[in-house]
């Protein structure tokens, strides 16, 4: 079964999670030196049901380009993911045809349940 991974080694919520799951056998992309392809971003959306469950809000560029006083649309979040790496809700974890996003209490211990 695929297990991935993506995070940034930079984020120190990124860093306490990877030290609490089980990452035996998972890919761990590291998304700054690796970056998501379209594809994986299109394969993430379709199982997360939208590319706006995919985008963080909390991202220091999200103010800072004006974005939080425009109105995005699904493409326009894909294209700001894509461009920055910051845009991804992260971790983002894959285990077979299952996604967990971000970091509330809830995906991060089913995304440690899936893990193993």
């Amino acid at each position: 079964m695929k297990k991935v991974i993506f995070h940034l080694p930079s984020c120190s919520t990124c860093q306490r999670l990877l030290k609490e799951w089980n990452t035996e056998g998972a890919e761990l992309r590291d998304i700054r030196n690796e970056p998501i392809t379209e594809e994986e971003i299109d394969e993430m959306a379709s199982l997360a049901g939208s590319y706006e469950a995919l985008f963080s809000r909390r991202a220091m560029k999200y103010r800072s380009m004006g974005l939080n006083e425009m109105e995005l649309s699904e493409r326009d979040y894909k294209k700001y993911i894509l461009q920055e790496d910051t845009f991804l809700k992260r971790p983002v974890v894959l285990v077979g045809n299952q996604i967990f996003i971000g970091s509330a209490k809830k995906d991060v211990t089913a995304a440690s349940e899936a893990l193993g």
